[in-house]
């Protein structure tokens, strides 16, 4: 395959895609003790995504993949999480990445995806990285935090500013090979202990240009991979498909803390007699908890919806609406940490223990995931606020 032309696929519906994602969740669920103690997902778990499809969701097809509707992505990264959310963080965070490639110059994809169309892609989109113009590219440098799964992976997305001593703001992310980078073990972490989201090290590599993706093209839904991979699908907005790829997870960790609540508490009496299911408390953290994971649902589809649309009609997506998008799904991680923590204090003693019940585990990943640099919905928040009150806008990762 050297991805010239639209190659002859199966396509599966979105119902079979999920289908399989469900299949996963049992394996997810008995997996998940190990996959935390061993502070990455097992390859066995990375192996079953492949064999699903999984990472196909939104690959060209042009490379083997379903250039699906993204928010049938999104319906399996909640289902994977319903089983473990490390193992839905890094699906969320790498099955994204096919969606990027395939915005890059068409060289680039070639050389990913030229032998083998299953080769994965990590990143760091931290912009830490710095390059120094050269002939035919760059020579670049830098060091990293975060990047979930990498151990998985042969190829990385490293965020950088060209010349950055210069002011010129020109952000771009850096592709690389396994070979020019190294993975540094330090993720020991409060929650989502399995995504092994290690620190990357890059020192004095030479990037040629075609393995660049600058951000102001992103930004404009006009990347140079538009030129060949031409659904819809690919002029979404960049950080507006990518923010929700890590604040997604969480939806389906909250709905498997739900399930395991309402088997729990529904026949839990105390030591002094008191039936949870009689507990005021208990009752309306139950009800806002299962209210809270519907609408921030319900947004999602809705804005992927609407940008999806207008990606087909080849309309812009207002710098006003992104902004809007951003926040409702940076408050996501939030509003699921502050449901989950008050139904955790409805499990009492017992849901303290981690072998029985799931509860602290779930609520760790969700407050861990809150964490991440898209869940900050407090500055989000401020910046769209004030660009409704006449300042002006100083986020560009919309």
């Amino acid at each position: 395959m050297d991805g010239s032309s639209e190659v002859n696929v199966t396509v599966p519906d979105a119902e079979e895609i999920l289908r399989r994602a469900r299949a996963l969740i049992p394996v997810l669920k008995e997996r998940a003790a190990a996959t935390a103690a061993a502070r990455r997902l097992p390859a066995e778990t990375i192996a079953d995504f492949q064999a699903a499809g999984l990472f196909k969701v939104l690959q060209p097809k042009r490379w083997g993949g379903y250039e699906m509707h993204p928010n049938v992505f999104y319906d399996v990264l909640m289902t994977l999480g319903e089983g473990d959310m490390s193992a839905a963080w890094c699906y969320g965070v790498i099955g994204c990445h096919n969606w990027q490639m395939a915005l890059f110059d068409d060289q680039a994809a070639q050389e990913v995806w030229g032998k083998d169309t299953s080769v994965l892609i990590s990143s760091t989109y931290m912009m830490t990285g710095k390059a120094t113009p050269v002939e035919g590219g760059y020579r670049f440098s830098g060091h990293w935090r975060f990047s979930s799964g990498s151990d998985h992976c042969d190829w990385i997305f490293l965020g950088g500013m060209v010349d950055p001593e210069s002011g010129n703001m020109d952000a771009r992310t850096f592709l690389l090979p396994r070979q020019d980078y190294e993975i540094v073990d330090t993720w020991h972490a409060h929650g989502l202990k399995g995504t092994g989201s290690h620190d990357i090290k890059v020192n004095d590599v030479f990037v040629p240009e075609h393995r660049t993706h600058k951000m102001a093209d992103a930004l404009m839904c006009m990347s140079p991979g538009n030129a060949v991979n031409t659904a819809a699908l690919y002029r979404v907005p960049f950080a507006q498909l990518f923010i929700r790829s890590v604040t997604t997870s969480g939806i389906g960790a909250l709905q498997a803390m739900v399930d395991a609540f309402l088997k729990y508490g529904a026949k839990r009496v105390t030591v002094t007699g008191a039936k949870t299911a009689e507990d005021p408390a208990a009752q309306l953290a139950l009800a806002e908890a299962v209210s809270t994971i519907d609408e921030v649902r319900l947004v999602l589809r809705r804005n992927m919806d609407v940008m999806h649309d207008q990606a087909e009609r080849f309309e812009f997506t207002s710098i006003e609406d992104r902004m809007k998008y951003r926040f409702q799904a940076a408050e996501a991680p939030e509003r699921l940490v502050n449901v989950a923590q008050r139904l955790f204090k409805a499990g009492g003693g017992a849901a303290v223990f981690t072998q029985a019940l799931p509860f602290s585990r779930i609520l760790a990943d969700l407050q861990t995931g809150r964490a991440h640099a898209a869940a900050q919905f407090d500055s989000i928040g401020r910046n769209w606020g004030g660009v409704m009150l006449g300042l002006g806008n100083t986020d560009y990762f919309i």
